[in-house]
C-alpha cells in the first residue's frame, strides 16, 4: 500500500497532497530543494521558530511552518531588520510542509520550501499572542471589493515593509494583489527598481508571498524567468482593469492537473 501511495505521489494521483499532508517531519538530509515551486519537493527542511525577534507564526495547527534554511533565514533577518524599522511584529503565514510536495488545500506553490507568506495586518505591539490567538486571529483585506486600496489597512508600513522585502538578496519575486501593486506604481517616489518584483497576481490581498530564487545547494531546483526589465506598472494595470471591468462572460476556470513530481521526491516522502 505504503508503494502504491508513493507512486501516486510521484505521479501526481490525487492522494497526493493528503499524502505530502500526512508527513509531520522533514527528512535528515542536506537541505535540498528539488524541482518547481508548483511541482516539487524539499528534503533537509528546517522548522521556523513560532516567535522570534520581530516576528510571529500563526496557524502553525496546519503545519507549514517548514522551509530550506535560506528562507528560514530570511524570515528572521526580515523580522529583526522590522523592529529596527518600527514595523514588528510582522505575521507570517505558511511556508512549506515537512518534506514540501502538493498541499491538499490552498497554494499550489509553496513545495520546494522558497515560499513564505506575509500578513499585511501586523501583530498587536507589545503582547505575545497566546496559541489560540495564533490560530483564529483574523487576516483582513488590503483591497475592497471594486479593487481598491483600503487605506487604512495599507498604509506607509505595508509599504516599506513590501519595499523591505522586495529589496533583500536572493528574493526572486513577491506576488501582491493587482490593486496594491497598481496603488504602488501611483505613489511611489524616488528609486522604484523594487517595484519591479512585486508581481500581480490573484488573490494576495490579505498577505503578500515571498519567493526567493533557488539555492546554490539545491541542483536539481528550477527558477522562474526573471523578472521582466522596468518596473511592471503598465502589466498592473492591465490586471486592475479587467478586475475592475470583468468580461460580460464568465471565463470557466480550467481544472487544475496533479503536478508531476521529480522522480527523487517519490524518496524524500518514502525517506
Amino acid at each position: 500500500m505504503k508503494i502504491l501511495i508513493v507512486l501516486l505521489a510521484l505521479l501526481g494521483g490525487s492522494t497526493a497532497g493528503a499524502d505530502w499532508a500526512a508527513v509531520s517531519k522533514p527528512t535528515v538530509q542536506s537541505p535540498q530543494a528539488h524541482g518547481f515551486y508548483s511541482a516539487g519537493c524539499l528534503a533537509g527542511a528546517e522548522a521556523l521558530p513560532a516567535a522570534g525577534p520581530g516576528y510571529r507564526v500563526m496557524r502553525r495547527s496546519r503545519n507549514r511552518y517548514y522551509g530550506h534554511p535560506t528562507l528560514i533565514r530570511l524570515v528572521e533577518a526580515l523580522g529583526r531588520q522590522a523592529v529596527e524599522q518600527g514595523l514588528a511584529p510582522i505575521l507570517v503565514g505558511d511556508l512549506s510542509q515537512p518534506r514540501g510536495g502538493p498541499m491538499s488545500y490552498g497554494h499550489s506553490s509553496h513545495q520546494i520550501g522558497l515560499d513564505v507568506d506575509i500578513w499585511f495586518r501586523p501583530g498587536p505591539p507589545g503582547q505575545t499572542l497566546t496559541r489560540e490567538q495564533r490560530e483564529h486571529w483574523e487576516l483582513q483585506s488590503a483591497v475592497d471589493r471594486q479593487q481598491w486600496v483600503v487605506n487604512h489597512r495599507f498604509g506607509p508600513r505595508e509599504r516599506q515593509l513590501l519595499e523591505l522585502a522586495a529589496t533583500t538578496p536572493g528574493v526572486e519575486r513577491i506576488f501582491v494583489n493587482p490593486a496594491i501593486k497598481l496603488a504602488l506604481c501611483q505613489t511611489v517616489t524616488g528609486p522604484r527598481d523594487w517595484l519591479a518584483r512585486l508581481r500581480p497576481w490573484w488573490g494576495h490581498d490579505e498577505h503578500f508571498h515571498i519567493r526567493l530564487a533557488c539555492p546554490d545547494d539545491s541542483s536539481g531546483c528550477r527558477s522562474q524567468d526573471p523578472v521582466p526589465l522596468g518596473d511592471g506598472c503598465d502589466g498592473a494595470l492591465a490586471w486592475v482593469e479587467e478586475l475592475r471591468n470583468p468580461p460580460k462572460v464568465t471565463k470557466q476556470t480550467p481544472k487544475r492537473r496533479p503536478p508531476r513530481l521529480p522522480a527523487v521526491c517519490a524518496t524524500v516522502l518514502e525517506y
